[in-house]
């Protein structure tokens, strides 16, 4: 009985922390997912074009060699024929030349994307699209958060316990096989909540989350919902850096309430702060080591057939946005994570600690 009121204590906690971190974050993770997408926030600096070439220099020249004298001279025919005989090739060198200007363009906007500041993101999105728009997702996000959040805490637990009664408890290996196992179940049960949120967040219109998952299913059917799993897969080693280093940090705190002569069980204010920092600290450490798997996620549920598996996507952002193109996004990420993760994890903490006091709960005898 109590194995399985700590289970449900887990699985309250997790959903709760999973939404309160959602809810504060959402404009934060909009403006990540922009950044991430190839077609970038929709806001770039103005670039020059590129100097005209020899070729489009030669281009006008052979325009201006038609004088008004010599059209007065030949009359409106010869003049219009003789300006179609130079135009074939003026035409040539002006169309290459604006397809230049073109690629400059995209290129530009390409590269300087990830530079415009989080602020310019903002007040872009608000401007362009109104402030309902940062909070694009936020559906799908509470209604997959809660039970994403309480399915990986749940796992992990359940996961920890068994490992510890058949090898060392509490190594790092126990944490890292019991994060990897949260990590997969997961992923696995709520990646089309997570495409469905990904999809309107990168869409400019004000598209509902039933018109989105109608115009999903209708051009791929339910393996459309599954795509972009395989870098979803990928981020479990996030997840896996994230809780190993939490749980070392969170030892630590525990080694040295002992030291002190604080019971285990007892909770205060700073004990809360610190278990802020220290999910924060960890987290930030995770997204840095592992956060091209977040852009190869977001290309591969873009509409599109471009971007086809996780490797693909990857070469391909690197090839043709280079080293930046892969870890766009990231400062607003780190932005965003940091206090997603410090209000998640404290309120996981603070939400078992009053549930198992309330229910007189062994949890915290036995961690």
């Amino acid at each position: 009985m109590s194995h399985q009121r700590d289970t449900a204590i887990h699985l309250v906690a997790g959903g709760v922390a999973g939404t309160a971190g959602a809810v504060v974050t959402c404009p934060l993770e909009v403006v990540k997912t922009r950044l991430q997408s190839s077609k970038g926030v929709g806001l770039s600096p103005p670039s020059q074009p590129p100097p005209p070439s020899d070729n489009t220099a030669n281009a006008r020249k052979v325009c201006s060699k038609i004088t008004k004298h010599q059209e007065a001279k030949w009359g409106y025919r010869r003049t219009m024929g003789a300006m179609f005989a130079y135009s074939k090739q003026a035409d040539r060198m002006l169309m290459s030349y604006n397809c230049q200007v073109q690629q400059c363009a995209r290129a530009g906007h390409a590269r300087t994307a990830s530079r415009v500041s989080l602020i310019q993101c903002i007040r872009h999105i608000v401007q362009t699209e109104g402030p309902k728009a940062l909070f694009k997702g936020l559906g799908p996000n509470i209604v997959g958060v809660a039970p994403s959040r309480a399915i990986y805490f749940c796992t992990y637990s359940q996961a920890k316990a068994i490992l510890n009664e058949n090898i060392s408890p509490d190594t790092p290996i126990v944490h890292l096989s019991a994060a990897s196992a949260a990590g997969f179940v997961s992923c696995t049960m709520t990646n089309p909540i997570w495409f469905v949120k990904t999809r309107l967040q990168l869409d400019g219109q004000n598209v509902s989350a039933l018109q989105c998952i109608k115009r999903i299913y209708a051009k791929t059917g339910i393996r459309g919902f599954y795509k972009g799993i395989t870098a979803s897969y990928m981020g479990i080693s996030e997840t896996v850096v994230h809780f190993v280093l939490y749980e070392g940090v969170k030892a630590r705190l525990m080694a040295a309430r002992s030291v002190d002569g604080i019971p285990s069980d007892h909770r205060s204010p700073r004990d809360f702060l610190e278990f802020m920092a220290a999910g924060a600290f960890s987290k930030t450490v995770a997204s840095c080591i592992a956060y091209p798997h977040e852009v190869a996620r977001t290309r591969l549920r873009e509409e599109g057939d471009k971007y086809r598996k996780f490797w693909q996507t990857l070469h391909t952002v690197f090839k043709e946005e280079g080293y930046r193109g892969v870890y766009r996004g990231l400062g607003t990420q780190l932005v965003r994570q940091i206090p997603n993760t410090a209000i998640m994890m404290s309120t996981y903490e603070a939400v078992v600690y009053l549930l198992t006091t309330h229910f007189n709960s062994s949890f915290y005898e036995n961690t």
